[in-house]
């Protein structure tokens, strides 16, 4: 009997910036590492640009931000975004509503699983607030398992069904100004945008890790 692919299981998120040098490689670095430590062996987390600086490694402003926050920024190179990367996405998080408008360009098909992150978290914290509130009603499934293939099948359809479950909440989630759904974009800026990128970045990371914890299977 044939066995399943265990990358069938893993749940694919690519983050998308414009030059995939600043700010798509740090939601990258620290979702991997966060996802990882949630649910070992259960995302791949990859990154691209709308207009890549190709080849070029991390800002190393941005990199500082990866490592501070436990994240490995090594090894990184930008590249393109094009319709090939988006095919089996099971996720794609933005840095801005006109990085979410070029991804749909590409692939309309990808329409209802592309957010931009800062919109996908406030979401998700909806959603969370919900479960908190409201015993018994946990997404993933209770019962727990020694089965490290069924727990990382438990994972992914969980999250293949959260774009749905996250949209239908977008209503309760929507920001008092639309720019609070992008993250600034620090390239060729002082260190001082570089902190406002990660003022806006860190809180949404931190959301998506806290979702993925709370949801993990057992």
């Amino acid at each position: 009997m044939q066995l399943p692919d265990p990358a069938s299981a893993q749940v694919r998120i690519l983050t998308v910036c414009t030059g995939n040098i600043c700010r798509s490689p740090v939601a990258e670095r620290l979702l991997q590492a966060g996802l990882d430590q949630a649910v070992p062996g259960g995302f791949v987390v990859t990154s691209a640009g709308t207009h890549a600086m190709v080849g070029d490694p991390i800002q190393p402003p941005s990199a500082d931000i990866v490592r501070a926050f436990g994240g490995n920024a090594e090894g990184f190179a930008a590249r393109q975004l094009t319709s090939r990367i988006l095919r089996g996405v099971d996720l794609v998080l933005t840095m801005t509503s006109g990085h979410r408008g070029e991804v749909l360009k590409l692939d309309a098909s990808v329409l209802k699983r592309t957010f931009t992150i800062r919109e996908f978290a406030r979401m998700l914290d909806v959603l969370d607030d919900r479960a908190a509130t409201a015993p018994g009603t946990a997404e993933t499934p209770t019962e727990a398992t020694h089965d490290a293939g069924k727990r990382l099948a438990a994972n992914a359809e969980v999250w293949r069904g959260l774009p749905a479950r996250a949209a239908a909440v977008r209503h309760l989630s929507l920001p008092s100004d639309s720019s609070e759904n992008d993250v600034i974009d620090p390239y060729r800026r002082g260190l001082d945008i570089y902190r406002q990128m990660e003022d806006e970045l860190a809180p949404a990371i931190v959301s998506i890790l806290r979702h993925a914890r709370l949801n993990a299977p057992a």
